[in-house]
């Protein structure tokens, strides 16, 4: 598959086959992640999976209700999280710039779509979920409290196959001078 066609092709996905997912796969994926570029290489995001019945069961009681409903046949569910106060930082601790963990933040964005197109250059579906209870990520997973809880990805086998959403045009987005 042609990356512009993984980018075409990729969507949000709400709904999956009851279908378990490869491990191998889930480990292409997350060695794609980390083809990304970092800030001054630091590579601080972290990937939880959760593929066993109990664990997926554990992350989806941190999901609201429609993101439960959302990944209810999703057999893989993937907590990302970045280690706080190294990209964007001074070897000192300081920030570089205003933007401080932003540039984690903005790494594991990075990561992130990395992973999401090299899911569905394997057949695999995605949705990324932003809206979680951390406190409950922290405790499933025991995640270092230097660490900072980004997202929750289900992956799975789609049962859908909506349209793309209306695109902004280049000339919404960009300014050229």
């Amino acid at each position: 598959m042609e990356l512009e066609q993984a980018m075409e092709n990729r969507r949000s996905i709400r709904k999956y086959e009851a279908k378990p997912v490869e491990t191998e796969k889930i480990r292409k994926m997350i060695q794609a992640a980390g083809l990304a570029p970092s800030w001054k290489n630091s590579q601080v995001t972290r990937y939880y999976v959760a593929q066993s019945e109990e664990a997926v069961a554990k992350v989806r009681e941190a999901l609201p209700e429609f993101n439960r409903n959302n990944t209810e046949n999703a057999p893989v569910l993937i907590t990302t999280t970045i280690v706080k106060d190294r990209s964007g930082y001074n070897m000192d601790g300081s920030p570089t710039n205003e933007l401080g963990n932003g540039w984690g933040y903005y790494d594991c964005g990075l990561q992130n779509m990395n992973l999401l197109l090299k899911a569905e250059e394997l057949g695999l579906s995605t949705l990324i979920m932003g809206i979680r209870d951390a406190e409950k990520l922290l405790d499933v997973f025991h995640i270092p409290l230097e660490e900072s809880i980004v997202s929750v990805i289900s992956v799975g086998y789609g049962d859908i196959h909506p349209d793309m959403p209306k695109r902004k045009s280049v000339e919404e987005i960009a300014s050229f001078f």
